[in-house]
């Protein structure tokens, strides 16, 4: 079975928590405070494998878990760091958060982190200072990135077969590389994209075989556009055409249209055109479906005849594909430095550190006495800081104090019993 969707609950591991402890050996007089951090939680990160070429595992684990990391402990201790979670998917998997796209795996053996795990929280021994002595203060682990995933799975290839159903198109990969597609005299014969490698003086053609496409593919008719994804990689599109069928050419303006329509960028990949099962043709009626083809064909597109069968022109076909591929990986290196080039134009922006210090104070709209707190830094601290233990929360409203946030909450009208909330945290100005 072939499955190239799925989505998953991505959920990284939260930070251990902070401990507060003291030292009571017997012979240390007034021991300091000695609670250790916890570890940070286990990313989640997954792996390219070339041998996988389906995402159908995904359909029975649906959550994907990294381990959380472990509390601190006294003696200043540290606690264990998660293990990461290593999922590895099929080369050419696209992961997207909402719609967007935030890891692409296109090399065997590439890790991408999808998913961080959250810090671990400093134990009490991290806040002793000549004015804390004995200080009661340990922070929270933080959550780990929590989220649904929609995996989408888009083959990588040098060269796509496009065509009608029944246009000869397993046929010839069966024939040019080891592959073994289900080849029979009926449409729709292929139900799922196959691979195989074909062979041509010093190179290699990594070539799919895309189920056949029909017209209204690109609105979903016939297999629908699942299997068009599969052609949008592809270096290079060889359009098989049927040399019996009785138009020709409006066999490959139909195939070119529904490629257009789902993708203007994969209507301008190179371009290939063959025609197959040309065993038993004479040389003039050939010539006159060549022709046919050639009125709807560009000029700079070469029309290929060949048989699977007899292996005609199949070598001059892989030859004519390998330059092909090859012209256009360099185009797309060329492209690659030149956009790296655009990228290291000066640009002025706030660095990092700026950027997560700055904050904002906004009054709610529904509560007169309430006041919302935004900012990366500030909602950091946030999260980490455990709220039932008042010199946890008293170090939130220093931090507060030091960054210019109180000075501002004052001078918009907060007073000391206003609600102050940052992300999901509520809690009064002044301790009351």
């Amino acid at each position: 079975m072939f499955v190239d969707t799925a989505k998953v609950i991505v959920q990284a591991g939260k930070g251990g928590d902070g401990v507060v402890s003291f030292r009571h050996e017997i012979y240390v007089d007034k021991g300091g405070p000695d609670g250790g951090d916890g570890g940070r939680g286990g990313d989640v990160v997954l792996v390219g494998d070339e041998r996988l070429n389906t995402l159908l595992h995904f359909r029975y684990k649906t959550e994907l878990k990294a381990e959380n990391g472990a509390n601190g402990a006294k003696a200043k201790r540290r606690g264990r760091s998660g293990e990461p979670l290593k999922v590895f998917v099929p080369v050419g998997t696209v992961v997207r958060r909402n719609g967007a796209v935030i890891a692409d795996i296109t090399a065997n053996g590439e890790e991408q982190v999808i998913a961080r795990g959250g810090d671990g929280g400093f134990g009490n021994a991290h806040f002793k200072s000549s004015v804390r002595q004995t200080p009661r203060i340990a922070e929270l682990g933080e959550a780990g990135e929590t989220f649904e995933a929609e995996l989408e799975l888009k083959l990588l290839a040098d060269v796509g077969l496009v065509g009608f159903p029944n246009a000869g198109k397993s046929t010839f990969l069966s024939v040019v590389s080891n592959a073994r597609p289900e080849v029979a005299n009926y449409a729709f014969t292929t139900l799922t994209p196959n691979l195989g490698v074909a062979d041509i003086d010093n190179t290699s053609l990594l070539i799919a075989d895309i189920p056949g496409l029909i017209e209204g593919a690109s609105e979903g008719k016939g297999l629908g556009d699942a299997f068009l994804r599969h052609v949008e990689r592809t270096g290079v599109l060889l359009h098989l055409i049927d040399a019996y069928a009785d138009d020709v050419a409006e066999r490959y303006q139909t195939i070119r249209k529904e490629l257009a329509q789902y993708s203007s960028e994969l209507a301008a990949r190179p371009e290939v055109v063959a025609l197959t099962k040309t065993e038993g043709f004479d040389d003039e009626l050939l010539a006159m479906q060549k022709e046919s083809l050639r009125e709807a064909v560009p000029a700079e597109v070469p029309i290929f005849a060949i048989s699977s069968q007899s292996r005609r022109g199949i070598d001059d076909v892989l030859r004519r594909l390998a330059a092909e591929v090859a012209a256009y990986r360099q185009r797309q290196a060329e492209a690659e430095e030149d956009e790296a080039a655009d990228d290291t134009a000066t640009v002025i922006t706030l660095s990092d550190s700026k950027q997560a210090d700055h904050w904002d104070v906004t009054k709610d709209l529904e509560e007169s006495d309430v006041f919302i707190v935004s900012g990366e830094k500030i909602e950091k601290f946030a999260r980490r800081t455990n709220f039932e233990g008042h010199e946890n929360v008293n170090r939130l409203r220093d931090i507060m104090k030091k960054m210019g946030i109180t000075h501002e909450l004052l001078r918009q009208g907060a007073s000391g019993e206003s609600i102050i909330q940052i992300g999901e945290a509520r809690f009064t100005l002044l301790e009351q």
